[in-house]
């Protein structure tokens, strides 16, 4: 029987040793060391990006200057017309007949006029019937003028080439005066709009060079470039109170007509940084919108810490609060770990890093 138990005792031992070594074991297989870098300070240049808005250059509302029936309508939305061809005619009956009316009392009053000035010339009526005569021909003359200005009005022609927009009304309305009809929009050219802090402004004006103006690009709204180069050649006057912005205009040229007025997108303007703190980007991440990165202290434990990105470069991103150049921040696995646990880790110098990385260095 003690033979039996002391057997027993002697499987069990081993078994529980085995467990020990076997989970001792694992242990090692789990460990795990994440490569660690610091942030970098160095002159660069950054992307800065500004949502903006495009406008074209000449954008207008084409309205009825006359009351009356829409006629006819010569072009289609969308069309691309020319300077001076016609767009819309507005029933022009009554003002051709105003027209004629008035001619008809100018002929009558010349008439008059000229019978006058005989009877003036033989001294048979006073010089001042004749000016009564003479100024009733100008008032006469000036309502033909007039009735002749309203019967054009009764057809709208394309002020300039450009892109006509919606139609508002169809042919055969009854129109208002002032009523509006549609939008014409000419592309060859953008504005472009964006709005910039207070403190970039002041950046931008003291490192602006005369005669030069600064270029930017336009990311449109499929994350692609705008083919042309655009140029900053207007400021606002003033700073709007409630954002602290003021807004930039940068103008484009748009010969292929791919901007149209109303677009969103983001301009990148390329500023110089002097003594950026610079850290990779995949040592990043976001909550909420905001973007973070573990530190790792002294006794190697990590520790999530929010920072605020300055500007953007490929790879990089320029930090303007939230590091210093000697901490230690986790470059590689942020997923797996969680914050004050400690690590283990390889330090690797952060110029090996930025030498697998695209950086603009001054």
């Amino acid at each position: 029987m003690n033979k039996i138990l002391l057997g027993f005792m002697s499987v069990c031992v081993l078994l529980f040793y085995t467990s020990c070594e076997s989970h001792h074991e694992k242990e090692k297989e789990e460990a795990v060391t994440f490569l660690v870098t610091s942030p970098i300070k160095m002159d660069t240049s950054i992307i800065k990006n500004y949502v903006c808005q495009v406008h074209a250059i000449r954008h207008i509302e084409l309205r009825a200057l006359e009351r009356g029936y829409l006629q006819n309508t010569y072009v289609d939305e969308g069309q691309k017309v020319k300077e001076g061809q016609a767009m819309f005619q507005i029933m022009p009956m009554l003002y051709e007949a105003e027209t004629q009316k008035a001619q008809a009392e100018v002929d009558y009053v010349e008439i008059e006029y000229k019978n006058t000035k005989r009877l003036a010339d033989s001294s048979i009526v006073s010089p001042n019937e004749l000016a009564l005569a003479k100024a009733k021909l100008d008032k006469a003359k000036a309502e033909l003028s007039l009735t002749k200005v309203h019967l054009g009005f009764t057809k709208i022609s394309a002020p300039f080439s450009g892109i006509m927009d919606r139609l508002q009304v169809r042919q055969g309305s009854l129109l208002e005066e002032g009523e509006l009809l549609t939008t014409l929009s000419d592309n060859s050219t953008m504005w472009v709009y964006f709005n910039v802090p207070e403190y970039e402004y002041l950046e931008y004006k003291a490192n602006e060079k005369k005669d030069s103006l600064m270029k930017v690009n336009l990311l449109m709204a499929n994350n692609k470039l705008f083919h042309e180069t655009g140029y900053v050649n207007a400021i606002e006057a003033d700073f709007n109170n409630e954002t602290g912005n003021i807004a930039f205009r940068a103008t484009f040229p748009n010969p292929d007509g791919l901007l149209l007025h109303g677009e969103t997108g983001n301009i990148q303007m390329t500023v110089p940084f002097k003594n950026a703190i610079i850290i990779p980007q995949k040592a990043t991440f976001e909550i909420l919108e905001k973007k973070y990165v573990f530190v790792v202290d002294k006794e190697n434990i990590v520790h999530q810490r929010e920072i605020v990105v300055a500007g953007e470069l490929p790879d990089l991103y320029a930090v303007q609060v939230g590091l210093k150049e000697n901490e230690k921040i986790l470059l590689e696995g942020i997923r797996k770990v969680r914050d004050n646990e400690k690590i283990e880790f390889e330090y690797k110098d952060p110029k090996e890093v930025l030498d697998t990385l695209e950086v603009y260095v001054e």
